[in-house]
C-alpha cells in the first residue's frame, strides 16, 4: 500500500499529505528558509481556517499529522501547542482574512525570488516562457515595513486584491505565492523561481535581453493558465518519488 493511502482519524488528510510533499519538495530543492517561512491551506468556506505548519519546524521534517490548525479570527490560536509564530499569524491571518480567493498560500525567502525582491526595478521582464507565466500576474510591495506582524501582514493583504495577480514579490523580504490548492500554488512557486533565477543569470550577462511583446507575453501567460492538469500531474509525480523513497511525509 502506498503511504499516501494511509488514512489516520485527522480531518483534511489529503490536504494535509499534500502539504507535507511541497514542503518537503521545497527543502530539497534548496528554497526554504531553515525552521523559518510558511505554507498555509485555507479549510473552510471563507478562508479564515487553516492548516498550517507547526512553529520551528525544519521543512524537511514535516509531516502530514505534523501541520495544525489556525483560525484567523482568533488569536487564542497563539497559545496552542506549536503555534505559528507571530510573524506567521501576522501575514498569512492577514492574507486569510482578507484574500478569500487565497485558498493556499506559500511564503519563502528562495534565493533568486529573493534577488528580485533586492532589486530597484523588482519586475520580472518576459525574456522566456516561464517568465512570461507571470506577466501582469505579479505585484510589486515596494513599502516593507519590517517583520511581518500583525500590521505588516494586514497592509500586504491589501495588496492581493486582484484575483489575477498571485505572485507579491515583497521588496527586501522574499516571495509570496497564493493559489486555489496546494498543487496550483506550488507550481506556480516552483515556476517563479525558475523564472527569476534564469532572468536575473540573464541580467548578470550584461548583454541585451530579449524581451518578448507585450502581446505575445500576455498570449503565453494565458495558454499556460489554461494548460490542463499541470499541477496537479506535478505534485502527483513529487508524491510519487517520495513514496518510492520511503519518506513518512504522509504519516
Amino acid at each position: 500500500m502506498s503511504v499516501t493511502e494511509l488514512r489516520p482519524n485527522m480531518e483534511h488528510w489529503q490536504e494535509r499529505v499534500d502539504m507535507a510533499a511541497a514542503f518537503r519538495w521545497t527543502a530539497r530543492l534548496n528554497m526554504h528558509e531553515g525552521v523559518a517561512n510558511h505554507f498555509s491551506l485555507a479549510v473552510n468556506e471563507d478562508g479564515t481556517q487553516f492548516l498550517m505548519n507547526p512553529n520551528q519546524t525544519h521543512f524537511a521534517r514535516i509531516k502530514a499529522s505534523d501541520l495544525i490548525m489556525v483560525d484567523a479570527n482568533d488569536p487564542d490560536t497563539l497559545s496552542g501547542p506549536d503555534a505559528p509564530d507571530p510573524t506567521a499569524w501576522g501575514l498569512h491571518g492577514g492574507v486569510h482574512r482578507h484574500c478569500p480567493h487565497a485558498r493556499c498560500v506559500m511564503h519563502v525567502h528562495s534565493i533568486f525570488a529573493t534577488v528580485l525582491a533586492s532589486l530597484a526595478d523588482s519586475r520580472l521582464l518576459p525574456v522566456d516562457q516561464n517568465c512570461a507565466t507571470f506577466y501582469n500576474r505579479i505585484v510589486i510591495d515596494d513599502g516593507y515595513g519590517g517583520l511581518a506582524f500583525e500590521d505588516e501582514g494586514e497592509r500586504c493583504a491589501s495588496l492581493l486584491s486582484d484575483p489575477k495577480q498571485k505572485v507579491m514579490v515583497m521588496g527586501n523580504h522574499g516571495v509570496l505565492v497564493i493559489g486555489n490548492s496546494v498543487a496550483d500554488t506550488f507550481n506556480r512557486l516552483y515556476y517563479f523561481e525558475r523564472a527569476a533565477e534564469t532572468y536575473i543569470r540573464a541580467l548578470q550577462t550584461g548583454q541585451p535581453l530579449r524581451v518578448l511583446p507585450d502581446d505575445v507575453a500576455e498570449k503565453t501567460a494565458r495558454e499556460l493558465e489554461e494548460y490542463p492538469e499541470q499541477d496537479v500531474r506535478h505534485l502527483a509525480e513529487l508524491k510519487g518519488i517520495l513514496d518510492d523513497e520511503g519518506s513518512n511525509y504522509a504519516s
